[in-house]
């Protein structure tokens, strides 16, 4: 069975305000939408994701949406939710036999309840994730209750929303004025049954700022409070190479003009190195040497700005957000102060953090040793990661 994904992130977030998308607002320093992504890539069994964006922000997707597997489709949305879903079910082929639709504004989804809703669609047609209502619920009308509804028959919809393919295409296919809210109800006036799927009472619908404030509550302090101090981890990364004419010198993924460069297999980005072994430090992931070995042509000459993203994603896999990292440059010369901040770009787009989350400084070694005598650079990189489930 193929599965494929949708991930519903076209809207303009009118009712959030502000000037930018609510799916690339940062939540526990990482962008809403990135956690679904997420949640959908650790799911077993999804074979492609497409993820439906404003024109504007497919054109010129942020950083974090390249990379990782299974590759992302990024596609325009149209002026419906129903003409986003059909831009997506287009552009991740005709092969599927599954297809699975969440909004970007629930970040907070498991992967568990994705492959359960998935694995009900396949055994029903069509399945959602809802949550049985809690309260007693009231028809209301002109400021006076008009009756109260049977408690037991009430759920709360959510996504994720599975089909199967042929499913979702007779749904999509309703006249233009049939109008829904979910792609379940299109499902239903097509004629469809849809089956319940227990949702999860976390798995919250961002639609305002104090719904995020909500939504950074239960991530960032849950692992802490659930597993106490081992829910942050700090990793050490350290490196050092030599200077040698003839080599370009690349620092934080910026070419810093020098007569000398790093001597390496890599393009021996010692900022890269050193972050890259904090991170994989802190998850408990190895180190460099493990994941990207000097012995391994694959690397020679390897963009390590690039390497720095991958583990990245290794440390997203094993459950971790980065929560900050700072570095220290020792180097006698060249002065790196005007490159500081560029390098702090550099690296936050590869770990997929805003700026205000690097820190990178310069120090000399005042003379001593093979550093201080300029005949070698060396990076200390410090980083701190929480767990996310």
């Amino acid at each position: 069975m193929r599965v494929a994904a949708i991930i519903a992130a076209g809207g303009q977030g009118a009712r959030f305000g502000g000037g930018q998308v609510k799916q690339l607002r940062p939540l526990a320093g990482r962008a809403v939408l990135e956690y679904s992504i997420e949640a959908f890539r650790r799911a077993s069994g999804i074979d492609a994701i497409a993820v439906v964006l404003p024109a504007a922000v497919a054109a010129d997707p942020p950083p974090a949406l390249a990379g990782g597997a299974p590759p992302l489709v990024l596609v325009a949305g149209g002026a419906r939710r129903r003409d986003s879903v059909a831009a997506g079910l287009a552009a991740i082929g005709e092969d599927a036999d599954v297809v699975v639709i969440h909004d970007a504004a629930r970040p907070l989804v498991s992967p568990g309840l994705i492959e359960r809703t998935v694995s009900a669609a396949a055994s029903h047609g069509a399945a959602i994730a809802a949550v049985a209502a809690a309260d007693t619920v009231k028809r209301g009308g002109g400021g006076r209750v008009l009756g109260t509804l049977p408690r037991h028959e009430i759920f709360l919809a959510q996504t994720p929303q599975a089909f199967r393919v042929d499913v979702l295409r007779d749904a999509l296919a309703l006249e233009p004025d049939a109008e829904a809210t979910d792609e379940a109800m299109l499902a239903e006036l097509a004629g469809h049954p849809v089956h319940l799927v227990e949702g999860d009472a976390r798995n919250l619908k961002i639609t305002t700022p104090e719904d995020l404030e909500t939504a950074e509550r239960l991530l960032v302090p849950s692992g802490v409070r659930d597993t106490g101090v081992e829910g942050l981890r700090i990793g050490n990364g350290y490196d050092l190479h030599r200077l040698v004419e003839g080599r370009p010198l690349i620092l934080g993924g910026v070419h810093v003009p020098f007569a000398c460069g790093l001597l390496g297999h890599s393009d021996a980005d010692a900022v890269c190195h050193a972050v890259t072994d904090a991170l994989l430090g802190a998850a408990g992931a190895g180190d460099i040497g493990r994941h990207f070995p000097d012995t391994d042509p694959a690397w020679a000459g390897a963009d390590s700005l690039a390497l720095l993203a991958r583990a990245a994603g290794i440390v997203r896999d094993a459950g971790f957000a980065v929560v900050s990292i700072d570095t220290v440059i020792v180097a006698e010369r060249p002065k790196l102060a005007p490159f500081v901040d560029q390098m702090r770009d550099r690296v936050a787009g590869a770990v997929g953090v805003e700026r205000g989350r690097v820190g990178i400084k310069g120090k000399t070694n005042e003379g001593v040793d093979a550093t201080g005598a300029g005949e070698a650079i060396a990076v200390h990189a410090v980083a701190l990661l929480v767990r996310q489930w």
